[in-house]
């Protein structure tokens, strides 16, 4: 079975609409996709839980997989839970030892992760995860959260988030993973199951 990871990278836009397979986002998806289209987002943050609630952005028209921090934001909040229940496919608590701690485990980790974890995709297409290749954490999300892109911080997370993925790819031997991009220049070592598929466009 074929997953398509939808990350908010600037290289977002080589995924195109129509591709087969069953689609994840992450939080809120860069361009207007409807919900037809969308097997689940995925999210992980206190911070989304927090804009979510506080109505600074609605993600209703989806439905949910949330990760670890989610689910206790939901404990703590249970009139929050009971609002938004009908929206929950389910929880992806997994966190690997080789991420370290939740906080390492951002969206994208989690979506390639349930992809291969829980829906048994035997081949997931990942599509801006741009931080694999250059040095940047620009997101889609960033629109609409604030979030410390200084360059001491993108160099920090970079290196929890990059050695996650090798790791990733390693446990999950069976799965085929194609990586887009603009350029072949990958930040990682991937191993026999990942590849690169440069694009530069559209088509």
């Amino acid at each position: 079975m074929r997953v398509n990871v939808l990350g908010n990278g600037d290289h977002n836009f080589l995924f195109e609409r129509g591709t087969k397979g069953k689609l994840l986002v992450c939080n809120m998806p860069p361009f207007e996709i409807p919900r037809s289209e969308v097997h689940a987002t995925c999210m992980v943050d206190f911070k989304m839980m927090l804009a979510l609630q506080e109505g600074r952005i609605k993600l209703d028209m989806y439905d949910w997989v949330l990760g670890t921090r989610p689910r206790k934001w939901m404990e703590i909040q249970p009139n929050f839970y009971l609002k938004y229940s009908q929206n929950i496919r389910g929880f992806w608590q997994r966190v690997p030892e080789y991420a370290g701690n939740a906080t390492n485990f951002n969206c994208g980790h989690m979506a390639v992760d349930y992809a291969c974890g829980h829906m048994k995709a035997t081949e997931v297409h990942m599509y801006g995860f741009d931080n694999i290749f250059d040095m940047t954490l620009l997101s889609a999300t960033d629109l609409l959260l604030e979030s410390d892109r200084s360059i001491n911080n993108t160099h920090r997370i970079t290196d929890n988030w990059r050695p996650i993925w090798p790791a990733m790819f390693k446990e999950y031997s069976h799965v085929q993973f194609y990586l887009y991009h603009s350029h072949d220049k990958v930040k990682i070592k991937l191993p026999e199951n990942a590849q690169v598929i440069v694009k530069s466009k559209k088509g």
